[in-house]
């Protein structure tokens, strides 16, 4: 569901079961950064509240937010950890915590995640443990936050062995995407956003795939009101999903396209690869693996491929990569089950394909991924 009014468009999250309905709003729209305090007395009222940023984005905007909560009367509390996926870990995880120990913060206290997916992660993470759960607000810092990882309830750390292999779901009581930050997002942060976006055309809206393809120039720029459309349907698109999914037990799986390769790649590059830059190359492979097993229509990965690589983003794994370590951090994805690693594949653009046991993955031969990913 999606209104226009002041204070950004409104995209309700629906969740729960019919004896215990739950919801959240995401909101998208110019300015929404600065009224930020006013929004979160509403939706989550707090004593006080930790704002979890990165070193980087605190600069950027911790005190816009703090200045913001103070002008409702509201107390906040600054806590930075350094900026890099390789910090979203148990470490960071526990001195965070212990900042907020440190600080007084208490029950009665709300975490405010501001930055890109490694702090909403870890941010939601936090919330979800401290003081075994306090409610949380998103504030997404980028492009691939504020459509895709900040909505949903998947929070958690990463660890040597895997990506988010430590985690809970913790919904959020508010989402507050302000597509004006987005103006001064490095190019490769902002194009690794619009490979989730591309995600989401892939799986569910054949029509949405085609109008970011269309409009690159326009979104590329940063046109405001372009970006704000892409945002909006994005989180109408996943806010479906998890309204049907909450806990990733069955349907939600189609959100994973793409993500088994990515996963793998940025486990064994330290993670240094940039999230959305790994799910590019991941959807283009899998979309390859696809049309391997027979899964994916013809013509579909070279379309897949043409479209990212438009946007600037990668299509395939390093060129040194280590096959051996590739295929044991493979083994280690939270997505393998019953001793087989699982792919969520495409049988064209818009749709994804259900497997014979009607599950939304699918159990692909090592044999046949190593001949598309390898030679």
């Amino acid at each position: 569901m999606k209104r226009q009014e002041r204070g950004g468009r409104r995209i309700a999250v629906e969740f729960g079961d019919a004896a215990t309905p739950t919801s959240y709003e995401v909101r998208v729209g110019e300015g929404l950064i600065d009224d930020a305090g006013a929004l979160i007395a509403a939706a989550c009222p707090a004593y006080r509240y930790a704002v979890i940023a990165d070193t980087q984005v605190a600069g950027l905007y911790g005190e816009r937010v703090l200045g913001s909560l103070a002008a409702e009367g509201l107390e906040g509390t600054l806590l930075k950890f350094p900026a890099g996926e390789w910090n979203k870990s148990r470490e960071s995880w526990s001195e965070l915590i212990d900042g907020m120990l440190k600080a007084g913060l208490g029950r009665d206290s709300a975490v405010v995640a501001l930055g890109g997916g490694v702090a909403g992660d870890l941010g939601g993470f936090v919330a979800a443990t401290f003081m075994r759960g306090v409610p949380l607000v998103q504030i997404p810092t980028t492009l691939l936050a504020m459509l895709d990882s900040s909505v949903g309830g998947k929070t958690g750390v990463d660890t040597p062995a895997g990506k988010n292999l430590v985690g809970a779901f913790h919904q959020p009581r508010l989402v507050l995407a302000d597509p004006a930050v987005l103006r001064t997002l490095p190019a490769p942060q902002f194009n690794s956003g619009l490979a989730e976006a591309f995600k989401h055309g892939l799986i569910l809206d054949a029509a949405y795939f085609e109008s970011i393809v269309d409009g690159l120039e326009e979104l590329l720029s940063r046109e405001p009101d372009r970006l704000t459309d892409l945002i909006a349907r994005s989180v109408e698109i996943k806010a479906d999903v998890v309204s049907r999914d909450e806990r990733e037990s069955g349907y939600r799986k189609v959100l994973n396209f793409g993500h088994t390769v990515a996963h793998a790649q940025e486990a064994i590059s330290g993670y240094a690869w940039l999230h959305g830059e790994a799910v590019a190359v991941g959807m283009a492979l899998e979309a390859a693996i696809g049309a391997a097993a027979g899964v994916t229509r013809k013509g579909v990965p070279e379309r897949v491929r043409e479209a990212l690589t438009a946007a600037g983003l990668p299509v395939e794994l390093d060129d040194e990569v280590d096959v051996t370590r590739f295929f044991e951090a493979l083994e280690r994805d939270k997505k393998r089950a019953g001793g087989r690693v699982r792919y969520t594949l495409i049988g064209e653009i818009g749709r994804v394909a259900a497997s014979a046991d009607g599950d939304w993955t699918h159990a692909v031969p090592e044999e046949l991924v190593r001949s598309v990913l390898f030679g």
